[in-house]
């Protein structure tokens, strides 16, 4: 059996411009990408916290250092700027392999700088 579970997130980064003609997808910052382990033109799910849409798309390499979300595309539709967004990638991995499994945290400000990373998401309380 294998399970598909989270192999990285950026956390509530904001969304940065909106391009409607664009050829499509969401461009985000390469160092952002690094560090979640989001690949080129790997499927991403986005989450927006303003509106609650929630919706698939891919990504693509933005300039690097640039702190750049761009929803473009149909995705352009589901954003505005200055959103805050949560952007996740999942893989598909055996049940060994997810029994030690951790996904790539990226926690981000509102300027899309990192602020720190986990290796899971902390524990929830009543």
């Amino acid at each position: 059996m294998h399970l598909n579970m989270l192999k990285g997130k950026l956390h509530q980064v904001r969304v940065t411009q909106t391009e409607l003609d664009y050829e499509g997808s969401c461009a985000i910052d390469a160092n952002l990408m690094e560090a979640a382990g989001i690949r080129e033109y790997e499927q991403i799910h986005v989450y927006n916290l303003a509106n609650g849409e929630r919706f698939a798309t891919y990504a693509i390499t933005g300039q690097r250092g640039s702190g750049m979300i761009s929803m473009n595309g149909a995705a352009a539709h589901k954003c505005d700027e200055g959103d805050r967004v949560i952007i996740c990638v999942y893989a598909m991995l055996s049940e060994e392999e997810a029994a030690s499994h951790q996904p790539r945290l990226v926690y981000c400000d509102a300027d899309n700088r990192i602020t720190h990373r986990r290796g899971a998401v902390p524990l929830q309380v009543a």
